[in-house]
């Protein structure tokens, strides 16, 4: 039993397992305790909260009930693109995926491999525009205290051109719409409602409207009404907590920082083909105060290699244990799009640095 479950542990667990090995090392290496700041653990906080709200909206069935009134008519492929780019930028990209790709297995339509592939990369793209979009988008956000309006007008760019790259794909592709009798729309709990209202408020938060600590409503409703949404990952909570005291021992043992923004750029989105975009985010953050281009970095790191974005690796779970199957189709596909989206955003950063920043 045991030697089926370590393997488990650590294919699903990787990350953790790496980031709680360098912060042991590198903290008996220094001989000291990393110094977690307030940022830190309001960062921490912030997700906390998130995650059981976006938990709740999943449980409780709204993305669903939205998707299944677009899977029908004209335009299927364009309108799933569309619903999870704006999904993404609300609910996170992993939370949109889970909810969107199922649904899209569910079609009776070819080419399902590439509306998966191209949701993926919708979620990437959608999720780079906003503050809470994403875990190094929230955690740029919260770390450099950027204004809202600064940080949309950095990254929007590299959002319109991928949207609308991405819609152009999916007219090509014309897929139509399953001719299957349209499913009608799951009745909605009081408790979505709440997940509804929760999700507006908590934004407010996160952009800095409203304080912080009335989180902590959304945590006690969970632990008296819904304890099913505190079901979420607690582990990359865990990886966040253990990247925070690793980055801050490598600005101890690292006294070299990144001198010119070029560099920040490439090294992050080098990097995030290596160990994703997320701790990516958090590792160059300690080295700079150029916070454009490790948005851009991060950003497009999240395409080219299946761990570029824990989004893509949803993506490709969910497809490939459904009946579809084909595990080779779906990375050779994925990876000549995703490749071929990683380095458009290469040429793009170059060609909008100097409008942009």
């Amino acid at each position: 039993m045991n030697r089926i479950r370590i393997p488990a542990i650590v294919k699903e667990e990787w990350l953790l397992l790496i980031t709680a090995t360098g912060l042991g090392l590198t903290s008996i290496w220094l001989q000291r305790i990393p110094a977690y700041t307030e940022s830190d653990f309001e960062i921490l906080y912030i997700l906390l909260i998130l995650f059981i709200i976006t938990k709740g909206l999943q449980e409780h069935q709204i993305l669903e009930n939205i998707a299944r009134r677009l899977e029908h008519g004209r335009w299927l492929a364009m309108k799933l693109i569309l619903l999870t780019f704006f999904f993404s930028m609300v609910v996170t990209n992993d939370v949109a995926l889970l909810s969107i790709v199922p649904l899209t297995l569910l079609l009776q339509v070819e080419g399902k491999v590439w509306l998966v592939i191209l949701e993926a990369l919708a979620a990437n793209a959608g999720s780079a525009l906003s503050p809470f979009g994403n875990p190094q988008n929230l955690f740029i956000y919260w770390f450099y205290n950027v204004p809202v309006v600064d940080f949309i007008s950095t990254i929007l760019p590299f959002s319109l051109f991928f949207l609308v790259a991405l819609l152009i794909a999916a007219a090509w592709l014309r897929i139509p719409a399953s001719p299957g009798v349209a499913r009608k729309a799951l009745p909605l709990s009081w408790v979505s409602y709440v997940y509804l209202t929760a999700l507006a408020v908590f934004a407010l938060v996160i952009l800095r409207v409203l304080p912080l600590f009335l989180g902590s409503a959304v945590l006690l409703f969970a632990l008296v009404a819904d304890r099913g949404s505190l079901r979420i990952d607690y582990s990359l909570l865990l990886t966040f907590f253990c990247f925070f005291g690793f980055t801050d021992n490598l600005s101890v043992l690292l006294s070299a920082a990144f001198l010119h923004p070029q560099h920040i750029f490439l090294f992050s989105a080098l990097l995030s083909q290596i160990i994703s975009n997320v701790p990516a985010a958090l590792l160059v953050a300690d080295f700079t105060r150029h916070w454009q281009p490790l948005l851009w970095g991060v950003s497009v790191g999240g395409f080219g290699s299946l761990v570029g974005s824990l989004a893509n690796l949803i993506a490709y779970r969910v497809y490939v244990r459904s009946e579809e199957g084909g595990t080779r189709a779906f990375l050779g596909r994925f990876h000549l799009a995703s490749f071929s989206a990683f380095f458009f955003g290469l040429g793009l950063y170059f060609l909008f640095q100097h409008l942009a920043f």
